[in-house]
C-alpha cells in the first residue's frame, strides 16, 4: 500500500468518524462503533437537550386525514420474485405470504458479515427455488418448500480472494487514477436476479455472470473495471446494474456483451445497503450514491431527466451523505424514491417534475399500495403518507419500548443502541419488517399498531422477499429463514 492511498483511506474515515460520531444509522458505515449511539453521559451546557434524530425526522401528521379511512389492495398470490424489488418496477402492493407467521425451516447458505464482507443480496425466487448470496459471493440454489441446497456456485475469479473490494468499512476507498480500486480483502457488495432459466449475478469482485438456474453450470461471466454495488434488474433482453463508481452498465442478457452505460456524479461515501434500477416499458430509473435519480432510455442510455435528492442539515452531518439505498419504485406512472441525506418524493416518470417531497431521511425502498405510501426512515419511523399529496395519516416509532444500553465500564462509556429496520412488506394483511435485533415485527397496515414479533435468530439487514405463500429472509449470519 503506497504512503498516499494510506492517508485516503485514514483520512476518510477519521474524517467520517469526526463528523459522524453522534448519529445512529453510522452502525454499520463506521469500525470498532464509532458514530454508532449517543452517549447517555453527554450534557449540553445550556438549555433543554434536543435529540438530533426527533428533529431531523418530525412529520405532522395533516389535520384533514385525523381519522380517516384509505383503500389497501387485497393480497394476491406470489408466484415468482425473480427480481430484487419483486418486479421490474419495484413495486409489489399487497401479496399473500406467511398467513401463520410461524417459521418453517431455516437453512445455513454460506458466510455471514465480518469486517472484511457484507451479506448485501436480496432474496430471489422462481421455478421452486430461492436464489441467495453470502458474504462471499457463493451462490445457492435451495428448495423453496424444503429449505435443501440443489446447488452451489462460487462466482469469485481467480486471484481475487485477496484484492475483490473497494471498500473500508463499507465506504469505497478512493484511489489514485479512479477506477474504484481498492486493497482490502473481500467484494462489498452485488446480487442475484432470475429470468428466463438463468440466475443473474453482480459481484463485489469486479464479475457479472450469468448462471444456469437449473444446474448452477456458468453460462457467460463478463470481468468489469470495479465492484459492482447492487443486485441486478433484468427487463427485456438486458441486465441493468449500478457499480461503485455510480455507473449504471446495461448488458445483453443472452451473450454478455455490454450495450451501453451512463455515469452519473463520482461519490466516495456510501452506506452498507445497496440499491437496484427500476425499469417500465422504455424507461430506466437509475439510482446513484450521489442524491441522483436519473430516468435513462433503456435502448441506448441517453438521459431523459434528472432528480437530486439531497437536504443538507446543520444537525446531522450524515445528511452529507445522499446515497439512494433504497430502490426506486415505479408505480402508477410515478417514481417513488428516498434519499439518505433526508428527502422522499414522487416524481413523475416522463417528466421527472415532482409531485410532493416529504424530510425523510431512508435506506429502504418506499412502498406504494393503494391510496398511501409507507416509508421507514432511519431513525425507525414508519410513516404512513397520502399517495396523491404527500400528507401525512400518522408516524409510528417502531424503537419505542426496544431502546437499551449496552457496554460500557462502571456505567461510563455505555452505548444507546437502536435497531434498525428493513422493510416493509405488505403481506396477508401485514406490514413486515425485519431489524438488526433479529426480529421479524408485524404491523396493522392501517393503524401502525405492532401485532406480531418473530425471531429469527440473527441480525437481518435486508427486506423480506414473498414466494409461493411464504416470506423468505436472509440474516446477516448467513441463514435463509422460511416463514410460513
Amino acid at each position: 500500500m503506497t504512503p498516499v492511498s494510506r492517508a485516503l483511506k485514514s483520512a476518510l474515515v477519521v474524517g467520517l468518524a469526526l463528523g459522524l460520531a453522534s448519529c445512529a444509522s453510522a452502525r454499520r458505515i463506521l469500525p470498532f462503533g464509532l458514530g454508532q449511539d449517543e452517549s447517555p453521559q453527554a450534557t449540553a451546557s445550556e438549555g433543554t437537550r434536543v435529540s438530533i434524530l426527533t428533529f431531523e425526522q418530525q412529520l405532522a401528521p395533516a389535520a384533514g386525514l385525523a381519522g380517516r379511512d384509505f383503500f389497501l389492495p387485497g393480497p394476491v398470490a406470489a408466484t415468482a420474485w425473480p427480481l430484487p424489488g419483486g418486479t421490474a418496477t419495484n413495486s409489489i402492493e399487497h401479496l399473500i405470504a406467511a398467513p401463520e407467521f410461524a417459521v418453517a425451516w431455516r437453512r445455513k447458505i454460506g458466510s455471514g458479515s465480518s469486517k472484511t464482507r457484507q451479506v448485501m443480496s436480496p432474496v430471489v425466487a422462481d421455478g421452486g427455488r430461492v436464489f441467495v448470496m453470502d458474504g462471499e459471493s457463493t451462490v445457492t440454489a435451495v428448495d423453496s418448500g424444503t429449505g435443501e441446497v440443489v446447488w452451489k456456485v462460487d462466482v469469485k475469479p481467480d486471484g481475487r480472494e485477496t484484492r475483490g473490494g473497494s471498500s473500508l468499512f463499507g465506504l469505497p476507498v478512493p484511489s489514485i487514477g479512479g477506477g474504484g480500486g481498492g486493497e482490502l480483502t473481500g467484494g462489498f457488495g452485488g446480487g442475484v436476479a432470475v429470468g428466463g432459466g438463468r440466475v443473474y449475478v453482480a459481484s463485489g469482485y469486479r464479475t457479472m455472470s450469468a448462471l444456469d438456474a437449473a444446474t448452477g453450470a456458468v453460462v457467460w461471466s463478463q470481468p468489469v473495471d470495479v465492484p459492482l454495488h447492487g443486485a441486478p434488474t433484468v427487463s427485456g433482453n438486458r441486465v441493468y446494474v449500478v457499480d461503485v463508481d455510480n455507473q449504471i452498465i446495461a448488458f445483453n442478457a443472452t451473450t454478455g456483451l455490454q450495450d451501453w452505460s451512463y455515469r452519473g456524479i463520482i461519490e466516495p461515501a456510501r452506506i452498507m445497503r445497496a440499491s437496484s434500477p427500476a425499469v417500465s416499458g422504455d424507461t430506466v430509473i437509475a439510482p446513484f450514491s450521489s442524491g441522483e435519480v436519473v430516468a435513462l432510455r433503456a435502448g441506448n442510455g441517453q438521459a431523459v431527466w434528472q432528480q437530486v435528492l439531497s437536504r443538507t442539515s446543520r444537525t446531522s452531518a450524515l445528511s452529507e451523505i445522499r446515497d439512494i439505498a433504497g430502490r426506486p419504485v415505479i408505480s402508477r406512472g410515478f417514481v417513488y424514491a428516498v434519499s439518505h441525506s433526508g428527502v422522499l418524493q414522487a416524481m413523475d416518470i416522463r417528466t421527472g417534475q415532482p409531485r410532493w417531497s416529504l424530510p425523510v431521511a431512508g435506506v429502504n425502498a418506499p412502498l406504494p399500495a393503494g391510496d398511501v405510501v409507507y416509508v421507514v426512515s432511519k431513525s425507525g419511523e414508519l410513516t404512513l403518507v397520502n399517495r396523491d399529496t404527500g400528507a401525512v395519516y400518522w408516524t409510528r416509532n417502531l424503537n419505542e419500548g426496544r431502546i437499551r444500553q449496552e457496554g460500557g465500564f462502571l456505567g461510563y462509556w455505555d452505548r444507546t443502541v437502536r435497531p434498525e429496520w428493513s422493510g416493509p412488506i405488505l403481506a396477508s394483511n401485514r406490514l413486515v419488517l425485519v431489524n438488526s435485533d433479529g426480529d421479524a415485527v408485524a404491523f396493522d397496515p392501517k393503524t401502525g399498531a405492532e401485532t406480531t414479533t418473530l425471531r429469527l435468530g440473527a441480525p437481518a439487514y435486508i427486506a423480506p422477499a414473498a414466494y409461493n405463500g411464504a416470506l423468505y429472509v436472509l440474516t446477516d449470519d448467513g441463514d435463509l429463514v422460511s416463514i410460513r
